[in-house]
Formats: C-alpha cells, structure tokens, sequence
C-alpha cells in the first residue's frame, strides 16, 4: 500500500460520542444521532483491526502514533484496549514503534486500567479545568453532580504509576477570571504540560453571535497573557504550555504542531465507531462525512480531492485583515470552525477570538524573537541546532518598572503585569 504524502493524526473514536458524563459544553455528545441504527457506538471487532492495519501501514513516519478519543473512550472498558494493543503487535512492522494516547475524563480509571496503560507506555490526557469549584461549574455526570473527585482520583492514580499526563483545561466565561489561581493549582499538581482550550459555542440569536458559557476574546487574551508572565517568572524548564511552545515554534521556522495554528487544515481527522471518516473533529457532520474506511482505504480519503480542498480552503479564505497582522504566523487565523465574524473593514472571515489572540501573541513576541536571537548566535558560534528549551532560560525576565513587551509603551506594573 501506498503511503500519505505527509504527517497526520487520526481522532480514533471506537466508542462513538459514548460517554458517562454530561458536560454542559460538550459538543460531542450530540453526534449520537449521526448513528441512530448503532445503538452500541462500539468499533466492532474486524472494523477495528480494517482500521489498526490500514494507520499502520499509510504512516510515513518512524512513529506511528495512535490517539483514541470519544465522547469517553474508556467506556469500553480495558479489555477492548488490550485487544487494541494486541492488534498493533499483531501488524507492527519489525523496524517501527508504535505509541498511543488518550484523551479521557479520568472518571473511569482504577488501577487496572493503569497498569495497562503504564505497561503499554500510553500518554494520557486529562479534562480537568481547574479548582473544584471550576471544574464542578461545567463537568458533570448524567443527573447534574460534581465530577472533581473522581478525576483527581484517576490523575494520582495515574502519576502513581508513572504515566504521562497532560492537561486539557477548557477555557470558559467563568473560570477566565483565575488564571493564576489555575496555574498554581495545575502546578501544586506536579503537572508538566498544560493545553489551554477556549470554549466558543456559536449561538446567532445571542447578542455577541456566542453562548454565555464561551470566553470572551479579550478576557481569553489577558487570561493567556496572566499565564505566560507566571510561566516564565517561575515555570520556565519544569512546565509546558501548548500555546506557548507553539509560539515558540515560530522563533525556529517549524511547522505548528498544534492544528488551530498551522497554515491548512485536514492533517487531523475523524474516524467514527462505524468507519466514518471526517475531514476534522469540528466537522462532524453529514457535509464533511468523505467515506468509510470500508469502502475506501485510509490513504484514499487523507489524499481525496475533498480532504486536500477541505485543508487549503483555511487559507485561501483568511482575509486581507489577518494576512497583514503582525502576529499572523503565529495564529494563521486560528481554527476557520470560528472565523465568523466580520473585520474592520467589513470582510467576513474573522476570528472571534482574534483581539484575545492578538493580545496575548503580540505580548510573547518581544520572548520569541529573543529566543530566536540567540539561537541564531548559538548556531553561528557552535554550528550546530538547540532549541528554545535551551535558550528560554537565558531571556531576561521583565521588571516591574521596564516597558511592557505588549507594545503599549506602558511601565509593566501598570499594564500586563496586572491581568
């Protein structure tokens, strides 16, 4: 077979949008009745092990990573995922490594379950979006109750078997007033890599075109903002922002490794529990449904003329307002799922969260471009590559009374010091 001309990442979804919980925000939930016939929403066997050979064997690269998602993917439970790892042994080629990740509510994890994945070397996310009262404002069970308890237990069970963790914290209108206090509580956890997602919920009968549990651009800004002057006051070298490193990418010339930002889209889609194949996890829909793995190979459908217009469309339609931004290699536009507003001269096609974007990307900007200086200096005296991982603890930290790097011309502690 055939492999793909370039990297991807499939969203696996073997249990469909099954799930134990009843978050208020989830926009997954509802995908249920794309398969009203399927009263399960389980990947059933041989499809499962259509679509293990078929990742296996369009993979271009050295690692072939597998990520798992839902809905909640462990509801279907730990003996479905030893099948899964034994299918990947059964299909590995001698000269690859294969790797797994999960995202998962943590609800559901008991030490069985983390044996296995720590045996089995699986990184793991967790949804988790911050403090107890936070967290139990949004995340809840079937009939309304609190959730915190049950995910701090799956987490220490999790770092007490040595797995690797990640955070996702979703990002809403309530909890965008603590950013510190979420920062510090994700760092008293001993977490090492935190991914920061903004919850817009498009509502066209609200005020703001938006629901009242989305972020307000600006206030998702100055909380971003808030973050990054904590990380780097004590954070540098022991934790990890995904916004931050991919803004950091941009010092090095390297690609986006995070979707949102990269110049196309496509390079992550959708396969659902009945094969479905989708152009990406914001499009799950009958529109953007280009197949079935059954019917077509994996290869067929990432390489389909669909896919491929799917992906570039992102950029041929960023307005003439977003090519000429300052920051626009950092933020390309964002995600195009959000790109519904109008910009200032009254072209469609704006992000709606570009001002909290643009706040927080032009404040890093003066870090990254000093990241890039002395990597620049380090290549022409060592001639050879580091990294900002190398460099970031070098950059001079801001004091109270210096300029602030947002470019406002004001004293620090009179302007982002604050938010």
């Amino acid at each position: 077979m055939a492999k793909v001309a370039h990297s991807f990442q499939v969203f696996a979804k073997p249990g469909g949008a099954g799930c134990n919980l009843a978050c208020h925000y989830c926009y997954y939930l509802e995908k249920k009745e794309l398969y009203p016939e399927n009263k399960s929403l389980r990947m059933q066997d041989e499809l499962l092990e259509r679509y293990i050979v078929q990742h296996i064997k369009t993979s271009t690269d050295p690692v072939i990573n597998f990520s798992w998602h839902g809905g909640e993917p462990t509801v279907l439970g730990l003996d479905y995922f030893k099948k899964i790892v034994s299918l990947q042994n059964k299909y590995k080629p001698a000269n690859r490594i294969i790797k797994n990740g999960m995202q998962t509510n943590g609800t559901l994890l008991n030490e069985a379950w983390c044996r296995f994945l720590s045996e089995e070397g699986f990184t793991v996310g967790v949804s988790l979006d911050g403090p107890q009262k936070l967290h139990d404002r949004y995340r809840v069970t079937r009939d309304q109750k609190p959730t915190y308890e049950q995910v701090i237990r799956g987490l220490n069970l999790l770092k007490q078997y040595g797995i690797s963790c990640e955070i996702l914290c979703v990002v809403n209108a309530n909890n965008v007033k603590y950013p510190l206090e979420i920062y510090r509580f994700f760092e008293e956890l001993g977490i090492t890599f935190i991914s920061f997602i903004p919850l817009v919920e498009q509502q066209r009968d609200s005020e703001n075109g938006v629901s009242r549990r989305s972020v307000s651009p600006l206030l998702f800004g100055e909380f971003l903002c808030a973050i990054f002057t904590e990380w780097k006051e004590r954070g540098i070298g022991k934790i990890k922002i995904q916004i931050i490193e991919e803004a950091a990418r941009t010092a090095f010339n390297q690609e986006h490794s995070l979707c949102i930002f990269r110049k196309r889209c496509g390079y992550v889609p959708v396969i659902e529990c009945n094969g479905d194949f989708y152009s990406c996890d914001h499009y799950v829909d009958a529109q953007h449904c280009l197949g079935n793995i059954q019917d077509k190979s994996l290869l067929e459908l990432l390489e389909s003329p669909a896919q491929i217009a799917f992906g570039r469309k992102k950029c041929d339609t960023l307005p003439h307002y977003c090519r000429m931004c300052e920051v626009r290699d950092m933020c390309n536009g964002e995600c195009p799922k959000y790109r519904f507003l109008e910009t200032p001269d009254g072209e469609p096609g704006l992000n709606y969260l570009c001002e909290g974007y643009k706040l927080f990307f032009t404040f890093c900007k003066p870090f990254v471009e000093e990241i890039a200086s002395l990597w620049h200096q380090q290549n022409l005296a060592e001639n050879k590559t580091i990294t900002y991982s190398q460099t970031d603890s070098r950059i001079p930290k801001t004091g109270r009374n210096d300029t602030c790097p947002c470019g406002s011309g004001k004293k620090y502690k009179h302007c982002c010091l604050t938010r």
